[in-house]
């Protein structure tokens, strides 16, 4: 968002101060939320004085323009220094890794704890802590840098949970989930770059962005197994709890990280200082020595590279080249014919129509495989010998005229009284199949993998991805219409086209792809009448990746969304007098169904002594909140009560 200068700040009798001068690009001077984001960096940034963070010494404006002045760090980064390390293929000291890391948790101790002039907490979370905000001066000083997407408690305006900003390879997984972050977020990525020191090796790398993503989420540390012989024992330890993918689990403040560390420290008795850092960077080249620098030149930095910019782009980590955007004159070449037509098993011609209707046709189950389509005026053919149709006519996932191959072991009229059963009993067994729910025209699959929801599938045309981003605001209408143009190039994923267009990024697609499929579970739970047909061993053969949704969250909010209190009144009618009480051996906890707080009250006062009629009116919660909260804990197992059998 900014462009950074090296200054020169210059007095009376010869003084000067060499600064970094940082300013908002000029096509971004007049974007009111990237203006905004600038002043809130100065905001936090004029609140921090530490040694192990980059000081700012003055914002203002100039002709319009808004600039920071900030410490200038006359030496190299953290990303420079494992890059060049690897490129040698020679390993990093141990003390300098451990080095780098401590200074950097000393910074974060500070940020984190820092309050404003009236001594009211900033609840500071850094957000983006990569090897390039990582700045090591000459002398082996250490910075931490760039607090441009810093969130702090007041700045609400640009810090909504979900948003995803920081760099792909360095995130938490609550921060590639969109959850709420708070200070242990930082020590998580502070850990990816203890992990790159030690090992030379990018942690999270390789692949698709969202394979990156993926292990972020999952917290694959395969690349620190790849390299054991490069870290210690002591060290793997601090790292495995860091990087625990539960926060509640790793080091619970920076402080705490940098005892850990302190301690392997004292029972190895290094020799860990800025002067041993600063030996490692000036063998490594990544600094001139004084001797060698022309001082004669303008602001004496002639013959050598400042380290205040890393000028890597802001998704692209170690090991990972960001994608570059395909400009659509370049894709212009691949475009399917401008026309088509279907013959419809009525005889009738649709059409002409273009490729992104057609391609809504097979989405919405209007047409398939077998189904006549003639392209810009030719003879009609199978739509399977059309090449741009390949992924619709093939993926199972994508067919609606057949049941899926495998064994059918539940066939069932869709109940409301036992539809949450179905699924929690569906993720709780740890099934592998497919839930075909059809209630006419109307159609939705739901690929189980050992109990966790992977693909749904969806004849309603709102549900579809690009009609989805539109409804919330991501892409706009003629994005989608660019990216369903171009499909072809990109294997029928739209998904995948709009990446490749630039449109979204691929944090941002992995975010929709998650909330979107949750969002199509959801709806389920609005169907008030079809037929239920598990398939077991189905698969969908797409190329999806696991979204991470707890079907049991999926049954509280379906719930909660889509049955209303007088349905469940009916529903529960006949326990009306029965005693409820705990099930002594209940499958899942009820944390599961993250339930709201007053919900979760309901359940705490299960005992074996109250009715439904009694819970009504024992004022813990409104009525509908008791009946949604006894309704989950029955379908889930967590209470029982006579004559209430869902199998």
């Amino acid at each position: 968002m900014a462009e950074v200068y090296l200054a020169r700040r210059e007095g009376p009798r010869g003084f000067h101060k060499q600064v970094a001068l940082k300013r908002v690009l000029p096509q971004l001077a007049r974007d009111a939320e990237f203006v905004q984001m600038f002043e809130d960096e100065a905001r936090v940034c004029a609140m921090l004085s530490h040694p192990n963070v980059v000081q700012v010494f003055d914002f203002g404006e100039e002709n319009g323009e808004l600039y920071l002045a900030m410490e200038f760090v006359d030496g190299t980064t953290c990303a420079r220094l494992i890059r060049e390390a690897a490129a040698r293929g020679s390993d990093i000291p141990l003390e300098v890794s451990l080095h780098v890391t401590l200074s950097v948790l000393r910074g974060l101790a500070y940020a984190h704890g820092a309050r404003d002039e009236r001594g009211k907490s900033l609840h500071l979370v850094h957000r983006d802590v990569s090897p390039g905000n990582v700045l090591i001066d000459r002398s082996g000083a250490v910075k931490l840098g760039d607090f441009g997407i810093a969130r702090a408690a007041d700045f609400e305006r640009r810090t909504d949970v979900g948003q995803l900003k920081g760099k792909l390879g360095y995130m938490s997984p609550e921060q590639v989930m969109g959850k709420e972050l708070d200070a242990r977020s930082d020590l998580f990525t502070t850990a990816i770059v203890l992990a790159e020191l030690v090992t030379a090796r990018p942690l999270f790398s390789g692949g698709r962005e969202l394979d990156v993503l993926l292990r972020i989420r999952d917290v694959d540390l395969g690349a620190i197994d790849r390299n054991a012989s490069r870290v210690p024992d002591d060290v793997r330890a601090v790292l495995y709890r860091a990087l625990s993918r539960d926060p509640s689990l790793r080091y619970q403040s920076a402080g705490a990280f940098a005892e850990a560390l302190e301690e392997i420290i004292r029972r190895r008795r290094l020799d860990v200082g800025p002067a041993r850092t600063a030996r490692c960077i000036e063998r490594l080249g990544l600094i001139d020595r004084v001797d060698d620098v022309d001082t004669s030149s303008a602001g004496g930095h002639a013959g050598r590279e400042t380290a205040l910019v890393e000028v890597d782009g802001p998704n692209a980590p170690l090991g990972v080249d960001a994608e570059q955007p395909t400009s659509p004159q370049a894709l212009e070449a691949g475009q399917p014919p401008r026309a088509y037509r279907v013959r419809l098993p009525s005889g009738a011609i649709a059409g002409p129509m273009s490729y992104p209707r057609l391609i809504e046709m097979f989405a919405t189950g209007g047409a398939d495989g077998g189904t006549p389509i003639a392209r810009d005026g030719g003879a009609f053919q199978s739509a399977r010998a059309l090449p741009e149709l390949t992924r619709f006519v093939t993926s199972p996932a994508l067919q609606w005229d057949d049941e899926a191959a495998g064994q059918t072991t539940l066939r069932a009229p869709l109940v409301r009284r036992t539809l949450p059963r179905v699924i929690f009993t569906l993720s709780f067994e740890r099934e592998t199949g497919v839930l075909l729910i059809r209630d006419g025209a109307r159609r939705k699959k739901v690929y189980f993998v050992e109990g966790a929801p992977e693909f749904v599938a969806s004849t309603d045309k709102r549900e579809l991805l690009g009609e989805y981003l539109v409804a919330q605001g991501q892409v706009l209408r003629m994005e989608v219409d660019m990216a369903l143009a171009m499909l072809p190039r990109f294997g029928g994923r739209i998904g995948d086209a709009l990446v490749g267009l630039g449109v979204l990024r691929p944090v941002e697609l992995f975010r929709a792809i998650h909330l979107q499929t949750q969002a199509r579970l959801v709806e389920l739970f609005s169907w008030r009448r079809g037929e239920l047909t598990f398939v077991r061993g189905a698969r969908s053969h797409e190329e999806t990746f696991p979204v991470g949704i707890d079907a049991c969250e999926v049954i509280a909010r379906g719930v909660r969304a889509g049955y209303t209190f007088e349905e469940l009144d009916r529903i529960l009618e006949p326990l009306s007098e029965a005693l409820l009480a705990p099930s002594a051996s209940p499958p899942v906890r009820s944390e599961h169904f993250r339930l709201t707080d007053r919900e979760a009250r309901v359940l705490r006062q299960i005992d074996g002594t109250y009715t439904l009629q009694r819970l009504y009116g024992a004022g813990i919660a409104d009525p509908d909140e008791v009946a949604r909260a006894v309704f989950i804990a029955l379908s889930g197992g967590l209470v029982s009560a006579p004559r209430w059998c869902l199998d």
